[in-house]
Formats: structure tokens, sequence, C-alpha cells
């Protein structure tokens, strides 16, 4: 008689299989960033924004608040209105980006026989290094959602030395992702503040654009 035979790799939706933090960790030996100077893209040294750029997110905001006044918003709706739009602000569509959405992923887990499989909103890439990962939620969702998945979304990419970026939104908030993963040693990360676009807080929106933007200026270091 043959020995036993092999357990048949599970294949498992992100969505629904990494909905906390929890989940993500232990599937990966992922940790929390112990270095406060970690992520410091996300408030150190933002650069200088335009006045017309003030001027397109005035407008920005002011039509998301008129439609977000409405009810709440899909996904679809929330890229449309202010992701897309601040990503190219940020100078992330230029063209020594390439720039994909509805990517799809997947992960092999050979020690847990698991596959895991999804779709990123939008990923951006620099030459064949993951920079972006860009997580979009229907404004009922909390980002408490969204953070496992990306996250597990960015354990995919490869980013050689350099750090993978992450944003997620759900419209109404924004909040930023830092992941690095070395040889020899367990991938860690960190999340920044939450920047509300809603009243009563004053808009974080023109905060969001500088850390886009600096993220992009990290990139161009990383060329030199």
């Amino acid at each position: 008689m043959q020995g036993t035979a092999r357990r048949m790799v599970q294949t498992l939706a992100i969505s629904k299989e990494l909905t906390s933090m929890a989940a993500v960790q232990e599937r990966f030996d992922l940790r929390y960033a112990t270095d406060d100077r970690f992520f410091t893209e996300w408030f150190e040294d933002l650069p200088v924004l335009t006045e017309g750029d003030r001027t397109t997110l005035a407008y920005l905001q002011q039509r998301f608040f008129e439609h977000r006044h409405r009810g709440s918003l899909p996904e679809g709706t929330v890229d449309k209105l202010i992701v897309s739009p601040l990503l190219d602000l940020a100078g992330l569509y230029d063209a020594r980006f390439t720039l994909r959405t509805e990517a799809q992923v997947e992960i092999v887990l050979k020690d847990r026989e698991e596959l895991l499989q999804g779709r990123i909103d939008t990923l951006i890439l620099q030459e064949q290094l993951w920079v972006l990962v860009v997580e979009a939620k229907n404004t009922t969702l909390s980002l408490s959602v969204a953070i496992p998945q990306a996250l597990t979304y960015m354990m995919a990419g490869s980013s050689g030395d350099h750090p993978i970026f992450g944003v997620v939104t759900n419209g109404d908030e924004f909040r930023f992702i830092k992941l690095l993963k070395l040889p020899a040693t367990s991938p860690y990360f960190d999340l920044s503040d939450i920047f509300s676009l809603l009243p009563p807080h004053r808009s974080k929106l023109e905060q969001v654009l500088q850390v886009l933007k600096q993220i992009n200026r990290t990139l161009t270091d990383f060329d030199r």
C-alpha cells in the first residue's frame, strides 16, 4: 500500500480568510517595527504643495463631500472621486511607473499547503519592484477591514531591499503602511496615523497628498 497521500493545496480568498491583524501576522510571521524612525515618510520633511495643488484639492474635497452627503459610496466611486486624482497629483501615474488595476495576486504557503488568492485595486510598480499597493473600500467599512488585506497583498510583492508602501482608504479616512522584507529575518511593518477628510475635523487631504508625494520622492532617491 502506498504511503499516506499528500494533502491537497487549499485555495483561499484573501478577502475572506485574512480579515484580522492577528491572522496576517501569524500567517507570515509579520511584526510591527520597533524603531520609531522606520516610517518617517508620513510626517517628516513633507514636500511643500503648490497653489495649483491646493486649488485642485479644494475642488476634489468639495466634490467628494457633495457626493458623500447623499449617502455611502461604493469603492469604485471612492477610487474615481478621490484616490485616482490624488495618485495623479502625486506623480505616481508618471511614465516611469507601471500601473496595474485589479491585479491578480497568488501567494503559496507551502508549510500550510495553502494558496491565497485576491485582487489588488491598484498596484504601482517601478521596473519590477512593487512600490505602492492601494486598497479602497466602501465608505461604510472601517479601515480595520482594509489593513489586513492590504498587508497580505504587500507580502506577495517583490521589493528587493526597498520597502513596499501601501495606502488604505474608505474615502472618509486614509492610512499609510510601510513594509520591509529582508532575507533571513521576519518582515516588519508600521502604520501612519489616520487622516480624516470629514468634519468636525479639519480636512487632512493636503497631508495625504504630501505623503504620496513623499513616497514618490523616496522612490526617486532609491534610484540614485
